[in-house]
């Protein structure tokens, strides 16, 4: 496919999310580009997963491919002579047309961190397929959680992979962090559900379980509809106490590597507090049911430059993870 003006990895990295690009751009030295890398593959599958005019066959079918080209040694061009229909002026979709450059990518890493990237990032993948051929609805908090190991938990192993390749004393710590970095993940995913409820119903996916739904005397059909506000608004509640059951894991993740590894733990941290304050903002406002609650631009510069100041106090984290998941007009102009 002609490609005129390439663009470079931090421009594609940038194209598909500033806020995940501020967090991998600070990491030291070959972890940048580790993350960077990982995080345009897990791109690539998110494009197949997420496509919106692909059926589910047709998606569970590519991502099986995808799979096999990074762990099977299938051709590239397999995959990206199959999505040139695709509309490449779609950031996600540029990444995926043009995966053999990430590859490429992949390839001048280390080895051991190019077999652990490919390792999680198949896996990934061929979880995505399953659950394209499961279907758009979950039925309980079991099978979400499943869902969200497959899309994020293995995302947080793999961040941990690369943090103990990097480090003795984060390697020595593997058998405890790799349970926090699954929670880790469930944690931001866990948020992302609750903020894209109304976007994932109208292309057809409910990731709220059915459980919760009929807790309250609501269907996956009535969630949306004007005149049961009060009883979508306790399901909202429901997941945020389920997001923040997992985000208090995932400050655990944070505060256990070592505080002179200051970089890795600012980019665990940032997508973290971005996501309690998220959580905050969303758990009782009615604008997760119309669109989308977000934080703005001044709390993000906010949280990178007090982490930067003061994150490598444990003590510090701990407070100022409480002071930013109270509820707005609680937590002051400091949050």
């Amino acid at each position: 496919m002609p490609d005129v003006s390439p663009k470079t990895s931090v421009e594609m990295l940038r194209s598909v999310s500033r806020t995940f690009a501020l967090s991998i751009e600070q990491l030291p030295g070959v972890l940048s580009d580790a993350v960077s890398v990982s995080y345009l593959l897990l791109r690539v599958s998110d494009c197949l997963e997420d496509h919106g005019s692909m059926p589910p066959v047709r998606k569970a079918e590519l991502l099986r491919l995808w799979a096999d080209v990074l762990d099977q040694g299938r051709d590239v061009t397999a995959l990206t002579e199959r999505i040139s229909d695709l509309d490449g002026s779609d950031p996600e979709v540029y990444v995926a047309q043009h995966a053999a450059r990430v590859l490429e990518m992949l390839g001048r890493l280390p080895d051991p961190l190019q077999e652990a990237i490919i390792l999680r990032v198949a896996k990934t993948s061929r979880g995505m397929a399953r659950w394209q051929e499961h279907g758009p609805f979950v039925r309980d908090e079991a099978e979400l959680d499943d869902y969200m190991h497959e899309v994020a938990g293995r995302v947080g192993y793999l961040l941990t992979d690369i943090f103990a390749w990097h480090s003795p004393v984060i390697a020595a710590r593997r058998e405890e962090l790799m349970p926090l970095s699954r929670q880790y993940g469930l944690a931001l995913q866990t948020v992302n559900v609750l903020r894209g409820m109304r976007q994932d119903h109208a292309r057809g996916w409910v990731f709220v379980p059915e459980t919760y739904l009929t807790r309250v005397g609501l269907d996956r059909d009535s969630l949306f509809d004007p005149a049961n506000v009060e009883q979508a608004m306790a399901v909202v509640r429901l997941l945020a106490d389920k997001a923040e059951a997992h985000l208090r894991h995932g400050i655990d993740y944070v505060t256990a590597f070592p505080r002179r590894q200051h970089r890795i733990r600012l980019a665990c941290m940032w997508p973290l507090f971005f996501a309690v304050r998220t959580l905050a903002v969303s758990r009782d406002n009615r604008e997760v049911l119309t669109g989308e609650a977000k934080i703005g631009r001044d709390q993000v510069r906010s949280i990178i430059r007090r982490t930067m100041l003061f994150g490598w106090s444990n003590h510090w984290l701990d407070a100022y993870y409480r002071q930013l998941a109270r509820p707005p007009g609680s937590a002051g102009r400091s949050a």
